[in-house]
């Protein structure tokens, strides 16, 4: 039986960059040989190591191995109101000649019985990326299972030590992705990525003399080892945040200023990109649509993407449709300056792409002047979140109306925990009645500050 080490270098293997590119190549060219007017194809393997320890035992060790490819043909057809490019798609995890060569002929059948889309096709050659910086997204995490396991088991440890009422975990992780991935398509892009994940987390619970319980989490992220925090720092935090969240009680009905701390502030702007993406804009589903170049929130707030970031973990050189990506500014003093679009719904609107197919890439929201101590002071009284449920958010008119907990604010000081609230308001208004903190948290992919909403409604 191989040993823990022997298993970890054995998951180090990936394609390398030419096997990836002799592929899809491949299948770019047996596209055009079966009569595909244009094609583009992705091809994708990624290697995962995630090690659990639970009292004290190792619970869980994962090593996991994912291969995906896809191939995209387009082929023109129809003249008058059908007139445009039926195209057929489909995906293979066997990266074989033999399965790559039947995902493709699976493709041309479906596009035989599709209908013409006038939108459907290629992003513009003029619009397809050149070699992107380096952005230093490729840092192996060179640890073994067993030591990825005393990592794991460090981080329990910490958050069973912080507090004699932290009881029990439900568990500590260590976990790293290496991955590679390739996209192509009939214009000559050919465009290869490598990219490193690695995590740890934790999963903490309290109990109080009255038997009350509480369960909270953290964890870090990082495409480098080096970037992550402490692990004993990680379970210490999972165990205050439950302890914090110990004799929670009811919220009070009414109407009240809301403080979003930064990992729920993050949903908050969430919805206002999903609300400027191509999709819900051509499918008259968004509350701001035709808002370009309007006033959509408080001059205060102002939106930028950094796709190049150097070790940014949502930075890349080019989309989806293998366009090039580049800093943008979404939202500029409350004025919305652009959509975020793929090739097929920037045809759809009758706007140029721009470079956004598959999301967004590192989103900065702009500090403001006031510390967290200083929105919370200056609420009165109100409610600051720290969790959200469930989903009632409803983009096509900006009804918004979520459970949250968090703690009870009185005269500007933090007074209790609350849980099994609910918070409700409208996206348009509540944008409008923002005030932002300076204390931007930039361990995700969006980089935030807390944020206040003047009014919202609570409900215990």
């Amino acid at each position: 039986m191989a040993t823990d080490t022997e298993l970890t270098a054995a998951w180090r293997d990936l394609p390398e960059r030419d096997t990836l590119e002799a592929s899809i190549c491949d299948m770019l060219a047996q596209a055009k040989r079966l009569g595909a007017d244009a094609a583009e194809a992705s091809l994708s393997a990624s290697r995962a190591l995630s090690v659990s320890v639970r009292d004290g035992r190792r619970e869980a060790l994962d090593f996991e191995g994912d291969r995906t490819a896809s191939i995209t043909v387009y082929r023109a057809t129809g003249d008058g109101q059908s007139k445009g490019q039926a195209s057929g798609s489909a995906s293979t995890t066997d990266l074989s000649s033999a399965g790559l060569t039947q995902a493709l002929e699976s493709a041309f059948t479906i596009a035989r019985f599709t209908e013409a889309d006038p939108y459907a096709g290629l992003a513009d050659a003029d619009l397809m990326a050149g070699e992107p910086p380096d952005m230093g997204l490729y840092n192996p995490w060179p640890i073994t299972a067993a030591e990825a396991e005393a990592m794991a088991g460090e981080i329990e440890q910490a958050a069973l030590g912080y507090d004699e009422r932290i009881t029990q975990t439900e568990g500590a992780t260590v976990a790293t992705q290496d991955a590679i991935s390739a996209y192509a398509n009939s214009h000559g892009f050919i465009g290869i990525e490598q990219a490193s994940r690695h995590v740890l987390s934790c999963s903490a619970i309290a109990r109080d003399a009255d038997g009350g319980m509480q369960r909270e989490i953290a964890f870090s992220q990082a495409r480098r080892a080096q970037d992550l925090e402490a692990s004993a720092a990680i379970g210490r935090l999972a165990s205050q945040r439950a302890i914090d969240r110990l004799g929670a009680r009811s919220a009070t009905t009414g109407s009240y200023s809301v403080v979003f701390t930064p990992r729920v502030a993050r949903g908050l702007w969430g919805h206002l990109l999903g609300a400027i993406s191509g999709g819900p804009l051509y499918r008259d589903a968004s509350f701001l649509k035709d808002a370009i170049d309007t006033q959509i929130a408080n001059p205060a707030l102002t939106i930028t993407q950094h796709p190049h970031r150097r070790h940014g973990l949502a930075s890349a050189g080019f989309d989806g449709d293998g366009v090039a990506t580049r800093d943008r500014t979404l939202v500029a003093d409350g004025i919305l300056r652009g959509y975020v679009l793929s090739a097929y719904s920037a045809r759809r609107l009758g706007l140029p792409p721009t470079g956004n197919a598959g999301g967004v890439f590192n989103i900065d929201i702009a500090p403001g002047a006031d510390s967290f101590e200083a929105l919370v002071a200056n609420m009165g009284t109100g409610l600051v979140v720290t969790e959200l449920m469930g989903q009632g958010v409803n983009l096509v008119n900006g009804d918004y109306s979520r459970g949250a907990a968090g703690w009870w604010v009185e005269n500007g000081q933090l007074a209790y925990p609350v849980e099994n609230a609910t918070i409700a308001g409208n996206l348009a208004d509540m944008y409008r009645g923002i005030t932002l903190g300076n204390d931007v948290d930039r361990t995700a992919a969006l980089a935030t500050p807390s944020v206040r909403i003047e009014r919202m409604t609570v409900a215990g």
